[in-house]
C-alpha cells in the first residue's frame, strides 16, 4: 500500500468509526482522494472490510431503522433506497427485519395525520393522502385502513 493510500485509509478509518457508511459510499470517497486510481481505491475498501470498519449487513440496519423511525420511510422505499446504494436484496430483507413493526405503523399513522391536516377541505384529500403515503413506500394494503380511518374522524 502506498504512502497516499495509508493517508486516506486511516482518513476514511476516522470516518467510518463516527458513523456507518455503505461499500459504495466509502469506495467513492477512496477514488476521489486517490485521484480516480480504481485499484487503489478498491485496496483501501478491502482494508475497511477486513477490519469491520465497512459492514453492509450493519450498515443497512442502521439505514433501515433511521428511514423508518425518523423520516417514516415504508419499507418499499427503504429498499429501493438501499438497491441504490449497491446492497445486496438478502441483505436488504435482514435489514427491514430489524425495524420494528410497532413502532413504523405508529410512524405511518402520524405522518398520514399530519399530512391530512394541511389537506382537510379539499375534495380529493383522500386519494391525495393516499397517494402521499405511496409515495412514501408505503404499500396499497399498509395504508388502506389507516388513510379510510383517517379520513372518516
Amino acid at each position: 500500500m502506498t504512502e497516499q493510500q495509508k493517508k486516506v485509509l486511516d482518513r476514511l478509518q476516522a470516518q467510518c468509526s463516527k458513523r456507518e457508511y455503505c461499500r459504495r459510499d466509502v469506495f467513492d470517497k477512496a477514488l476521489k482522494a486517490l485521484e480516480g486510481d480504481r485499484e487503489a481505491a478498491e485496496e483501501v475498501v478491502e482494508a475497511l472490510v477486513v477490519d469491520k470498519f465497512v459492514d453492509e449487513a450493519r450498515y443497512a440496519g442502521a439505514f433501515a431503522r433511521e428511514k423508518a423511525r425518523l423520516q417514516g420511510w415504508g419499507p418499499v422505499k427503504i429498499s429501493a433506497g438501499l438497491l441504490a446504494k449497491g446492497i445486496p436484496q438478502s441483505v436488504i430483507r435482514e435489514a427491514l427485519d430489524t425495524i420494528n413493526p410497532e413502532e413504523a405503523d405508529a410512524k405511518m399513522e402520524s405522518v398520514l395525520k399530519a399530512k391530512y391536516r394541511t389537506l382537510e377541505g379539499e375534495p380529493d384529500a383522500k386519494l391525495k393522502l393516499l397517494r402521499f403515503a405511496l409515495s412514501r413506500g408505503y404499500s396499497y394494503n399498509q395504508v388502506r385502513e389507516s388513510v379510510d380511518r383517517i379520513t372518516k374522524a
